[in-house]
């Protein structure tokens, strides 16, 4: 997998283009030849919906860069072909300097447009259609293509980008077949389903596969919960829809793992069921509203785990809770561990973010967590996520004066209490309480786990910690008690904390 290229899948023509489309690729069952073909019911799904799937066709305006075929060549001072040249491009433009051919006055190469085409599938006989965004992002114009060739023109209703989604909206001139979605939940591995887009632009296209796994993560987005499949998608399926033998859209196809970017049979889709939820929103408001808890979370691991005496690891570590955000008057604090969240179990950070993501603004929620070995339930109403405008703010400061800090070693680090001086140094926010790492053994563990000079210890084994020797003592009755490893909260300069376990071995 490290070796393939993950890319969104778009057709551009005439420009090379280096997103992918997606895929999937028909596959062999063992048994009969008859099983080899797929079920039978596949002919009557694709009769059955393929007018409701469109071409989605975008041009936009570019910019065009010097160096085109328009450009005049550059040649060393002195070529004999360099008086030819100046004469050749000079004859090509027209009075005042400017170009025949169209070319700006400055004798530079014009805008230009390009094209591209996508898929996707009409929801609502008004003619609502949902898409991939990078489909139609910065398109200056969109057009949808129905099955029979007609074209017209759409408007954006909303996109979001984080799931890659879009919705357009167009005014039919004739009455329209549209699609609902299923229950992407009830797959399973091995399930037929039938992807149908516009590949390679050649049109209205059929293809049909298994599902090979759910809830993939490959690291797109924060809320990767991807159908895999085999059924081929290739450029110009992005925003396609994926069909279930019942010929609901189960999915969108959206991205494909090719080293070459066309299909190797390794394609996925967005499940309908983030799907449904993220249009309602887009069709309702225009955008995307969010549940927020107001955390900052991190993984369990082993360690991690042993520190805080949860077995077996799981889970989402609250590394920091936000003054504002909905955690915090519900009594959520850093090292809890988030294992269940309206009823549903986290077993991961991504668990955690996309649940809460999912869960409608305002509403209050059980959420049980683990706090020193014991579980807790916490009442919290979720907020809405805004999307985050770092804005940094430069505050003048006289210069301090100049103190000697007083260093202690613990667990390969070098450990000073914070003070004007070590706070003027590595640029340490007020705010952030605790004792400060002046240097890192390069052999160590702490060295392993990215802790550097700068980073602020907050809490030993959670407990507030102010000086070096604080850190010694709590290590020292960890290794008393025969622990393997300490857990420590660290807050980088701005004040933003994660929890890092180290060996005390």
């Amino acid at each position: 997998m490290t070796a393939a290229t993950i890319a969104p899948s778009r057709s551009r023509l005439g420009v090379r283009i280096g997103l992918a489309a997606l895929a999937v690729a028909a596959v062999s069952a063992f048994g009969s030849p008859a099983y080899a073909r797929g079920p039978e019911g596949i002919a009557d799904v694709a009769e059955k919906v393929i007018d409701a799937v469109v071409n989605i066709s975008t041009s936009q305006t570019v910019e065009a860069k010097g160096g085109g075929s328009n450009a005049m060549p550059q040649l060393p001072p002195g070529s004999p072909f360099e008086e030819f040249f100046d004469d050749f491009f000079k004859n090509r433009k027209g009075p005042g300097g400017s170009s025949k051919g169209g070319e700006r006055g400055d004798g530079g190469p014009p805008p230009r447009k390009t094209n591209s085409l996508g898929s996707g599938f009409i929801i609502d006989t008004s003619g609502v259609v949902v898409t991939n965004n990078h489909v139609i992002a910065d398109a200056d114009e969109i057009n949808v293509i129905l099955n029979d060739g007609t074209k017209i023109k759409a408007e954006l209703v909303g996109v979001d980008k984080k799931t890659d989604l879009a919705v357009l909206k167009f005014k039919p001139t004739k009455p329209l077949v549209a699609v609902k979605f299923g229950d992407s939940d009830k797959l399973r591995l091995g399930d037929w389903v039938v992807a149908i887009g516009n590949p390679f632009s050649l049109g209205g296209t059929v293809t049909a596969g298994i599902v090979s796994a759910k809830n993939r993560d490959i690291s797109s987005g924060p809320y990767d919960s991807y159908i895999q499949t085999d059924a081929s998608i290739n450029r110009g399926n992005s925003g396609g829809p994926l069909f279930n033998l019942d010929g609901d859209v189960i999915g969108v196809n959206t991205l494909i793992i090719s080293p070459s970017g066309g299909s190797i049979g390794i394609g996925f889709a967005v499940p309908s069921k983030t799907v449904a939820g993220v249009v309602d929103q887009l069709r309702q408001f225009g955008e995307l509203r969010r549940g927020w808890l107001g955390v900052r979370i991190q993984s369990v691991t082993d360690e991690i785990a042993e520190s805080l005496s949860i077995k077996p690891a799981r889970g989402a570590l609250v590394a920091g809770v936000d003054d504002k955000g909905p955690a915090k008057p519900a009594g959520i604090e850093p090292g809890d561990v988030v294992v269940k969240f309206d009823g549903k179990d986290v077993k991961d950070p991504k668990d955690l973010s996309r649940v809460v993501a999912d869960t409608a603004v305002g509403k209050e929620v059980d959420v049980i967590i683990i706090r020193k070995g014991k579980e807790e339930t916490k009442k919290v109403t979720l907020g809405r996520l805004q999307d985050p405008e770092k804005v940094q703010a430069a505050v003048k400061t006289d210069e301090p004066a100049s103190e000697k800090p007083v260093t202690q070693k613990a667990l390969g680090l070098d450990l000073a209490a914070l003070n004007k001086d070590l706070r003027s140094r590595y640029k340490i926010k007020e705010s952030v309480k605790g004792v400060v790492v002046t240097n890192v053994d390069a052999n160590s563990d702490a060295a392993e786990k990215r802790l550097s000079a700068g980073d602020v210890i907050v809490e030993v084994a959670q407990e507030a910690v102010s000086s070096g020797a604080d850190i010694q003592k709590r290590v020292d009755q960890l290794k008393k008690d025969g622990k393997k490893s300490v857990l420590l909260l660290v807050s980088n300069a701005d004040g933003e904390l994660r929890f890092v376990a180290l060996s005390v071995q």
